[in-house]
């Protein structure tokens, strides 16, 4: 979508990227390293610092006892963490529950890996799960649980009831837990992020997967990490190896930087943040979405089969492709994020980790559609 928004102009809230700049002492930290001795191989699994650093601040803001030479492995980026963890844990034919919707790239990596995704759905408008249902997806050849909290797309942030209820069923029947925390820091309306390893009886079967691409806003520095309890974080470190060999050096650097920001920074990312969920859910719901206030994230996923349907349009593709030639605004075709396509032909995700011009030409630009339905 970005790349069709590019050819016929228009705002992007497709891809879940900022348009707006890292913090400063993030970038001058990243030209230190540039010009410091950091451009050869770090050790494959991150460079030492950086691992002191996570471990440092999953002590600091949840209470975790990590050691960084025997728990953390950094990759590139989260994405790679969880293939490299994927290709770790799994074998052919294990099975492993998924929710959907989901990030794309869960589904290719069980794929890669030889495993088995089942699928167990989230219910708008809260996206709620049936934990009867979750319970009847595992299945001897179930191997772990995947889920992502905060949730692209959908925004859910997991409870802590929703998360004791995983790790019963983890402990039930010795699963492992496999869970994507990047967007750990942007939770709104007072909401806090518990990682499901700090619940009793988990540490010893959760991988949390994290990294700097949304807290920090430079997606594109692929600094990504897994900590995992010593014999799975061999085995990650070992698929990691082979996949990409190392991050970036001098990148790793400067992520150190970025790990020791004040508390006070974190508090500004939700509140700036909080506002523009704000501001493009207003715009979204005026101009006649179906749309899910989301707590945490940076997207709001929508339901517009009311467009669609009044438009003649075939679903949720033929509508993002329309909303980009005839609106003027690309967004992600809500079917990309299930395995079951049909469970998002009507739906579509914004994303809005923009500057406030940006996030307004766009909404004013959706007021169009206030004639295609009366």
């Amino acid at each position: 979508m970005t790349r069709v928004v590019a050819e016929h102009g228009g705002v992007n809230l497709a891809q879940g990227m900022p348009n707006f700049r890292p913090p400063q002492a993030v970038i001058d930290a990243a030209h230190r390293a540039l010009e410091g001795d950091f451009h050869q191989y770090a050790i494959t699994w991150g460079a030492p610092n950086l691992r002191r650093a996570i471990a440092d601040k999953y002590r600091k803001f949840y209470g975790m006892a990590i050691d960084s030479e025997l728990h953390v492995t950094v990759c590139c980026g989260a994405t790679e963490t969880m293939l490299a963890t994927l290709l770790a844990v799994l074998n052919p034919g294990d099975e492993v529950i998924v929710f959907e919707p989901f990030y794309e790239n869960y589904a290719p990596g069980c794929i890669i890996s030889g495993a088995v995704a089942i699928w167990v759905p989230l219910e708008p408008p809260d996206f709620s799960f049936d934990p009867e249902r979750l319970a009847r997806a595992v299945t001897p050849r179930t191997k772990a649980i995947i889920f992502n909290s905060p949730n692209n797309p959908s925004g859910k942030v997991f409870s802590r009831a929703d998360l004791q209820i995983i790790a019963d069923l983890c402990i039930r029947h010795d699963l492992l837990a496999i869970t994507d925390e990047i967007y750990e820091h942007i939770v709104y309306d007072g909401l806090g992020h518990t990682p499901i390893a700090t619940l009793p009886g988990m540490a010893e079967r959760t991988i949390t997967i994290s990294g700097i691409s949304k807290s920090y806003s430079v997606t594109g520095w692929r600094i990504g990490w897994a900590v995992a309890p010593p014999e799975i974080s061999n085995g990650i470190r070992r698929a990691h190896d082979f996949i990409t060999v190392g991050a970036p050096a001098p990148l790793q650097e400067a992520a150190v930087t970025a790990l020791a920001l004040p508390d006070a920074y974190y508090v500004e990312l939700r509140e700036k943040y909080q506002a523009r969920r704000d501001l493009l859910f207003g715009y979204v719901e005026r101009a006649g979405f179906v749309a899910w206030k989301p707590r945490g994230a940076y997207y709001i996923l929508t339901d517009a089969g009311h467009f669609i349907k009044a438009l003649g349009l075939p679903d949720d593709t033929a509508f993002a492709m329309w909303l980009i030639k005839e609106v003027g605004v690309a967004t992600v075709p809500g079917s990309s994020f299930y395995a079951h396509p049909e469970l998002g032909r009507t739906k579509i995700r914004f994303c809005f980790p923009k500057t406030d011009d940006m996030l307004i030409e766009a909404g004013e630009r959706l007021q169009k559609l206030r004639t295609v339905v009366r």
